[in-house]
């Protein structure tokens, strides 16, 4: 089968290397792509939003199969317009998608059908939250409802701070349109944990866990970024808080979607936050999340592209999807100055090495060298029995690729392995 996979991060990387092992796609093209993809797949230089271009694309190249993998084509309609034209597709319906899409739309989705999050509140006029943020608890935690590059959440440690979020993102519009209502939340404190699950809407087979990194510096010092490195499985997901999630969040969260005429197929992402209080969820990803991906699918023991495909038909639950019992850690190497001021152009070299390396931020120039050209570069991926072994690996296989202006954070996994769990 011909399989195109839309997007062009590490993300979408680690997608390309996990579909390369079926026997039964014979060729694989990326849209657009990176340069360290191009080694993987056909990468067309086609843009993730060009929903025109892809579609035309996939009628003049036969494409049987596409992967959306990004949430602004999921949430623009990609799947809607491929699946018009007769491509199956992985991925949510656009609207389904709106559970990432909106996140006002999510939250009265949680409230609607008693899905354990946060309590909150929903703002149209900048006036009205700036009035409702002088007698909230603080901090309070501040999100634009659209997209926002994984940036749109403002953690308002101070009334000052929180006042300044509103101003940003209702007023100066610093995420444009995905600003126009904000949501004001509680507070919750604990430790974070990402699942990433299958669903073909009536069966959902959660992932592996896996913890993210997501400050700029070690000891989660520094600016937010789109993630510094992850670890799987998370020592915190326990057993009891995993069936604790299923029943209380992952199942009904999917029966919520069928029952507002939004079935869900696809990759349904939980970031959840585990409370004195029990799980509860911080936010829906209509998609694989990026970093985690790149430690969850290394340890994926099923075909990734039979389980995409029961997914499209509602199948799901005819596969039988296993998981290593070792763990992964994914070191992030970025430019230095990330995730603000940067430079790029700089060649990499890559030697040889056990770990999986999924390229981020890099293009090809004319000469066919492979040079930096994002905040995020890419990502190192080792697997092992134990996680203090992955972490050992990841680290020594990082060290030995080169290029100027490498930065990574040194502690991925330090708090994972400290948990005593």
């Amino acid at each position: 089968m011909k399989v195109m996979v839309i997007g062009g991060g590490g993300r979408e990387h680690t997608i390309i290397k996990k579909l390369r092992e079926s026997d039964k796609i014979e060729k694989l093209y990326a849209l657009p792509g990176n340069g360290g993809i191009a080694a993987d797949a056909e990468c067309v230089n086609i843009g993730a939003k060009d929903l025109d271009g892809i579609c035309n694309f996939a009628k003049e190249n036969g494409i049987d199969f596409a992967v959306v993998a990004p949430d602004d084509p999921l949430v623009l309609g990609a799947v809607d317009r491929l699946e018009e034209i007769g491509v199956k597709c992985f991925g949510p319906r656009a609207c389904a998608a709106e559970i990432e899409g909106s996140k006002v739309f999510s939250k009265n989705l949680m409230k609607k059908y008693g899905i354990p999050t946060a309590t909150y509140e929903v703002f149209e006029d900048a006036a009205a939250a700036l009035e409702y943020v002088k007698t909230c608890p603080i901090p309070v935690v501040v999100k634009a409802d659209g997209l926002a590059l994984g940036k749109g959440v403002i953690i308002a440690e101070k009334r000052e701070d929180a006042v300044k979020a509103i101003h940003d993102i209702m007023e100066d519009k610093v995420f444009g349109a995905s600003g126009n209502r904000i949501v004001i939340e509680e507070f919750l404190t604990g430790p974070e944990v990402s699942v990433l699950a299958f669903t073909d809407g009536t069966t959902l087979v959660p992932m592996v866990s896996s913890m993210d990194h997501k400050r700029a510096l070690d000891d989660d010092k520094g600016l937010n970024t789109g993630g510094m490195g992850t670890i799987a499985p998370n020592p915190y997901y326990t057993a009891d808080v995993a069936d604790r999630c299923m029943k209380e969040i992952f199942i009904p969260t999917i029966e919520a979607m069928k029952a507002e005429g939004r079935e869900f197929r696809g990759c349904l992402y939980f970031g959840l936050m585990i409370t004195e209080a029990g799980p509860k969820v911080i936010e829906y990803n209509c998609r694989f999340g990026d970093p985690e991906t790149q430690v969850v699918l290394p340890l994926l023991e099923t075909d990734l592209f039979e389980i995409m495909q029961a997914v499209q038909s509602g199948t799901l639950a005819n596969v039988d999807v296993k998981f290593s019992d070792g763990a992964a850690c994914c070191v992030v190497l970025a430019s230095n100055g990330y995730p603000q001021k940067y430079d790029t152009g700089f060649e990499m070299t890559i030697p040889e090495m056990e770990s999986s390396v999924f390229v981020a931020g890099a293009k090809l120039d004319d000469a066919g060298v492979l040079r930096t050209s994002g905040g995020r570069v890419l990502g190192v991926t080792a697997t092992a029995p134990t996680l203090a072994e992955a972490v050992e690996k990841a680290y020594a296989d990082a060290d030995t690729i080169k290029f100027d202006n490498k930065y990574c954070r040194r502690d991925i996994g330090k708090r994972a392995l400290a948990c005593g769990k």
